[in-house]
């Protein structure tokens, strides 16, 4: 549908950063890691239905994923450290759709999704797509974040965790850095953190 002055609709988001992303064709000259910062430490994993004074973010999540494919492979190189931190990072524009409603809406979003990814791995001198070894490693971290979150802040029994997410192995949840990063933080830490993690990756790439 077009808009009142019979223009197509507009199809992109101004950042505070003042480029103009277009969510149909995203430019890699248009991504900059600090409106990712920004607006990942103030969308809400769980649609919101967390415990605690703050949201959890998926700005955390994303440390909190990076963190857990650095347990499961402490040998990984700077370029996996990266995609697994920026693995969530078209949600900057696009928000956090909880997987059910994922499905709902089908290719349509996954297609969305998809070229922003690209859009934000080729900005950072990534690879468009991850080789499917990198991908299953992320994946796996994405599953055992999805666990931890879900027993800890998001109401799910370990046996419902169990059915949706897998059983961790091989994992303390006790460890003082997996306590913090499933500890939600104000936007602003995470934002702080987000940073200085992508920053600390960036230089050894």
């Amino acid at each position: 549908m077009a808009d009142r002055t019979g223009a197509p609709p507009r199809a992109w988001q101004r950042m505070l950063s003042g480029r103009r992303l277009d969510l149909i064709t995203p430019s890699p000259l248009d991504i900059e890691i600090a409106d990712i910062a920004h607006g990942l430490a103030r969308v809400a994993r769980w649609n919101g239905q967390t415990t605690g004074p703050h949201a959890y973010s998926v700005g955390q999540h994303a440390l909190l994923v990076e963190h857990l494919t650095r347990l499961a492979k402490p040998d990984l190189s700077p370029v996996c450290q990266m995609l697994a931190l920026l693995h969530d990072a078209p949600e900057y524009v696009i928000g956090d759709m909880i997987s059910p409603f994922k499905a709902v809406l089908g290719d349509g979003y996954k297609s969305i999704e998809r070229r922003l990814a690209a859009a934000v791995h080729l900005r950072f001198g990534l690879p468009a797509e991850p080789s499917a070894e990198v991908h299953k490693l992320i994946k796996r971290a994405d599953l055992v974040s999805a666990y931890l979150e879900a027993t800890r802040l998001a109401g799910f029994t370990e046996a419902e965790a169990r059915s949706l997410f897998g059983t961790p192995r091989n994992l303390d949840p006790s460890q003082p850095a997996l306590v913090d990063l499933v500890t939600p933080w104000p936007a602003a830490e995470v934002e702080r953190r987000f940073l200085a993690r992508f920053a600390e990756i960036d230089a050894a790439l």
